[in-house]
């Protein structure tokens, strides 16, 4: 099976270069297709009108799905940021991807990606891409082996370090090995907001490879606490929300803007609003390939890194940010793993599909290979859906599986419906394992471990054999909280 997707994905790039040539003067119209990858920050499975949103509507995004796939399945890497870009670039899920928790590192940054990892933008540079990240990094300082120059990105800008991208107006951003400081942002001064300059920056990078084909992750800081937005946009929402709620947080000192949230007295205002600038930012991205051209050889992908945040005042319950789902960030349960997902490619993908296809992070590195064609990486945890996207046969997982290294530890497992979770691993040598069966309690009411040992011996078991041992990361809240 795996050969005839691959052979289907070199038939399908070749394809698409008969399809585009000479159909606009402005590019010259790559033989592979352009990748853009848009992840967001702590959004929610509920956070978009097409997901179910009632307060706010986001508009551009929800054109993405009435004209690509939208995934009712489809599950991050972890419920933390590090970890689950960890697996998202890896291909691994974390009972095997080298970062498995928000351990941070002095200067500035978090644990590295290690040397010899093998990441898909890797590959996409080996087969010719020109590849960005633009947002925030997480996987390693600049200089180290986790640096995002050495991990397969040409050009990287943005933040380094996840604790500091809780600030919107920070005093610095980096360009590649290149610190870039902000006066406009120092002494507390709001000049410049992070996420709009970061924008720009993945706009030039489409402009300027318009002729290439290209990669570009687009992996924006929106919308994590601190909640912070320019007020032309909080305006929009100022008392639709009420009752409003505010936040009081750390405005001055010394640990101002350096990882603490700032105070807020419009969350709910400026939460709408900072998933509306997202929005607006989408848009962007897809209008600047209209005018380039090259929006009909452009695969873009959204999805978010984990479920919604409580941290900064955030009121996810008021938004009912996880839709119909248990838990939020840091959660082992639906609501801080399942994730939207959408994926719009002109002429590849037929609009308006729905899949309920069961799927995860670690398959985005076999999905871009078998697209790129080029040979999908052996020993990774990953099946492309690239079958998915574009009307063939799919292969199934037979379980996806996950662990969580903060809250005294979590594992979790999806085999076919059924769920099982384990919380508290470090209190106790044999924690109790929940099972729910998600055909029809979706919302993890109903505790069936009971009525259903032998389902739990065989989970557990696959449990078990899906945690390799890390000499890093271990199961006793050593990491920190992003």
């Amino acid at each position: 099976m795996k050969r005839e997707l691959l052979l289907g994905g070199i038939l399908l790039a070749g394809s698409i270069s008969g399809q585009t040539q000479g159909l606009v003067k402005k590019s010259k119209q790559p033989s592979k297709p352009n990748i853009i990858y848009i992840l967001a920050d702590d959004l929610g499975y509920g956070d978009l009108s097409c997901y179910g949103q009632k307060k706010f509507s986001t508009p551009n995004i929800d054109k993405l799905a009435s004209e690509g796939i939208r995934f009712t399945n489809h599950y991050a890497g972890c419920a933390v940021s590090a970890p689950s870009r960890s697996s998202l670039l890896t291909g691994l899920h974390t009972g095997h991807t080298p970062i498995r928790g928000n351990l941070s590192v002095k200067p500035e940054g978090q644990w590295p990606l290690p040397a010899g990892t093998v990441t898909f933008p890797k590959l996409l540079q080996q087969a010719g891409y020109k590849t960005g990240a633009f947002g925030k990094w997480g996987l390693g300082y600049i200089g180290t082996e986790g640096d995002p120059g050495k991990q397969g990105f040409d050009e990287f800008f943005g933040f380094n370090c996840q604790t500091l991208a809780h600030n919107y107006y920070p005093d610095h951003l980096w360009h590649n090995q290149e610190k870039i400081f902000l006066p406009e942002n120092a002494d507390h001064k709001t000049g410049i907001y992070a996420p709009n300059l970061i924008h720009k920056k993945a706009i030039e990078f489409i402009d300027q490879n318009k002729d290439n084909s290209f990669f570009m992750f687009y992996c924006t800081t929106i919308p994590h606490a601190e909640l912070t937005a320019p007020d032309e946009y909080v305006e929009k929402y100022r008392n639709k929300f009420l009752p409003e709620k505010s936040f009081k947080g750390v405005d001055s000192g010394p640990n101002y803007r350096l990882g603490p949230y700032g105070s807020q007295p419009e969350v709910h205002a400026t939460f709408a609003a900072m998933v509306t600038l997202l929005d607006e930012k989408v848009g962007e991205i897809v209008a600047e390939l209209k005018k380039l051209g090259i929006e009909k050889n452009t695969l873009i992908i959204f999805s978010s890194d984990n479920g919604p945040h409580v941290e900064g005042g955030a009121d996810p319950n008021y938004f009912d940010s996880n839709g119909p789902l248990k838990g939020y960030k840091r959660d082992l349960y639906e609501g801080g793993i399942r994730e939207p997902m959408i994926a719009m490619w002109p002429g590849k993908i037929a609009a308006g599909k729905t899949t309920d296809h069961v799927s995860a992070f670690w398959d985005v590195m076999p999905t871009m290979a078998e697209i790129v064609g080029i040979k999908i990486p052996a020993g990774i945890d990953g099946i492309s859906f690239l079958p998915t996207l574009v009307g063939g046969k799919q292969p199934q997982h037979e379980y996806l599986y996950w662990e969580f290294y903060e809250n005294g530890g979590r594992m979790a497992m999806r085999m076919g419906n059924w769920k099982a979770v384990q919380y508290n691993i470090t209190a106790t040598p044999k924690p109790a394992t929940e099972l729910y069966d998600l055909s029809n309690d979706q919302g993890e009411t109903k505790n069936l471990a009971a009525i259903h040992p032998d389902i739990v011996k065989k989970m557990e078991a696959l449990m078990k054999s899906s945690h390799t041992p890390s000499k890093v990361f271990t199961f006793a809240d050593k990491a920190v909280k992003e």
